[in-house]
């Protein structure tokens, strides 16, 4: 085998594990997307609805469904749900009031 052949398939080798990341790395991003899309909700007790949705990082945002009541006194404890987009580049959570996805109360 040539030299530069082997050095090739090293090297394509080697740059493969680098882009390749650990479950620990995966949980840790998990989590600060969990943290700072959580932090900008205007939701009480805002939790995640399923798991985060990865974009490409060509498009370079996780999206994540977040549901909870809302705190102010007139929506009386009303379920609410938010869309939260988190940008990888920045790490900056922006959120907007998601309630169109639920399907409304079908009436007897």
């Amino acid at each position: 085998m040539k030299t530069s052949t082997l050095l090739f398939l090293s090297l394509t080798a080697l740059a493969t594990q680098v882009h390749a990341s650990s479950p620990d790395a995966w949980a840790a991003y998990d989590k600060a997307v969990l943290t700072s899309c959580t932090k900008a909700s205007s939701l009480k007790d805002a939790k995640p609805v399923g798991t985060a949705a990865q974009f490409d990082d060509r498009v370079g945002y996780t999206a994540l469904l977040l549901q909870g009541q809302y705190p102010q006194k007139h929506m009386k404890g009303q379920q609410g749900t938010e869309l939260c987009l988190y940008n990888k580049q920045s790490k900056t959570a922006y959120v907007t009031e998601w309630d169109s996805i639920r399907s409304p109360a079908k009436k007897p």
